[in-house]
C-alpha cells in the first residue's frame, strides 16, 4: 500500500496558506493527499475557499494527488457539487469523517443515509468510505455501532477507512478488524499512542458501562492532546497493521493523521515519515 497524509495533520498551516502548505507537504515527501473540509455545505471542495482549478494546478505542478476527501457536513442533498469538485481532481474516495449515534434506531437510520450517499458517489465514479473514531464501538442492544453500520450498509456502496488508533481506543484489536472486514477495507488511518498513557488507552468501557450518549462535546472533553505521538514513537502494532492491510484487505493507502503534536505540524509529519520508513510493505 502507498503512504498518504491527511492534511488535517497540518490544519493550522492549511488555514493560513493552503496552497503553500500543500507544496511544503509534497516537498517533504508525501504525494498522496487526503483533505479535510468541515465547511462542505457552503464550500464544496478542499475548504479554505480554494477552487478545484487552483488545487489541480498545484497537483499538476508537484505530481501529487488528492486521493480522498473528508467531507462534513455530508448528506444526499448536498453531495452533488462535492462530487463535481472532486471529479475535477480525479479523487477516488469520499469519507464520512465522523458520526454520532443516539441508539440503535438512530444508527440504522444513518446507515440507510450512508447507502444513499454511497449510491450517489458510485454513480459519479467515487467510492464512499466510513471513517471511525472510538465511539463507534459503543454497544447498542448487544452490537457495536460499527457492526450495525457494516451490517446495514451495502458493501458495494459503503467501504471502510479504518482509523486504527481510534479502533484501539474503542477497545478493539485493529489487526483483527482489518482481517474481519477484509476486502471492504480500502484506507487505513495511522497515528501512534504514547506508552506513558497506556493505562488510559481504552475510552469505550466507561461509555458502555455508563450508557453515555457520545456527542461532539463529550468527545472533545475526554480526548487529550498528550495521548498522541508521532509514528514509531508509540506502542501501536504498526507493522502488523500494514501486513494485515496488504494480505487481508483491498487497502490502497495507509494515511498519516496526526491530530495533535508537541512539534510544529510540518516538523511532526517529517518525524512520522522517518518513523514510517522503518516499516516494510509500504511505498511512497
Amino acid at each position: 500500500m502507498k503512504v498518504g497524509i491527511q492534511l488535517y495533520s497540518v490544519k493550522n498551516h492549511m488555514k493560513d496558506d493552503p496552497i503553500g502548505t500543500i507544496r511544503q507537504v509534497v516537498k517533504a515527501g508525501y504525494r498522496y493527499l487526503e483533505v479535510a473540509n468541515h465547511n462542505a455545505a457552503v464550500d464544496h471542495g478542499v475548504g479554505f475557499g480554494v477552487s478545484a482549478q487552483e488545487i489541480k494546478k498545484v497537483l499538476d505542478d508537484t505530481g501529487a494527488q488528492v486521493v480522498s476527501a473528508h467531507i462534513f457536513p455530508y448528506g444526499k442533498d448536498t453531495i452533488k457539487p462535492v462530487l463535481e469538485y472532486f471529479n475535477v481532481l480525479g479523487t477516488k474516495y469520499i469519507a464520512v469523517p465522523m458520526g454520532f449515534f443516539k441508539d440503535k434506531s438512530d444508527t440504522l437510520r444513518q446507515a440507510e443515509e450512508f447507502n444513499e450517499i454511497g449510491r450517489l458517489c458510485s454513480q459519479a465514479g467515487i467510492t464512499l468510505v466510513y471513517h471511525n473514531h472510538f465511539h463507534e464501538f459503543q454497544i447498542f442492544e448487544g452490537k457495536t455501532v460499527f457492526d450495525l453500520i457494516m451490517e446495514n450498509t451495502d458493501p458495494a456502496l459503503v467501504k471502510i477507512e479504518l482509523d486504527t488508533y481510534w479502533a484501539v481506543r474503542g477497545g478493539q484489536d485493529a489487526v483483527k478488524l482489518l482481517e474481519k472486514h477484509g476486502r471492504r477495507m480500502r484506507l487505513i488511518h495511522q497515528k501512534d499512542f504514547p506508552a506513558e498513557f497506556k493505562a488510559g488507552i481504552n475510552l469505550i468501557d466507561a461509555v458502555n458501562k455508563g450508557g453515555v450518549e457520545v456527542s461532539i462535546d463529550y468527545f472533545m472533553s475526554i480526548v487529550k492532546p498528550e495521548t498522541f505521538t508521532e509514528i514509531g514513537a508509540g506502542i501501536l502494532p504498526i507493522q502488523d497493521i500494514i501486513n494485515a492491510g496488504n494480505t487481508s484487505c483491498d487497502t490502497d493507502y495507509i494515511i498519516l493523521e496526526q491530530d495533535f503534536s508537541t512539534f510544529d505540524e510540518l516538523e511532526s509529519i517529517k518525524i512520522s515519515m522517518a518513523g514510517l520508513r522503518k516499516f516494510t510493505g509500504i511505498s511512497w
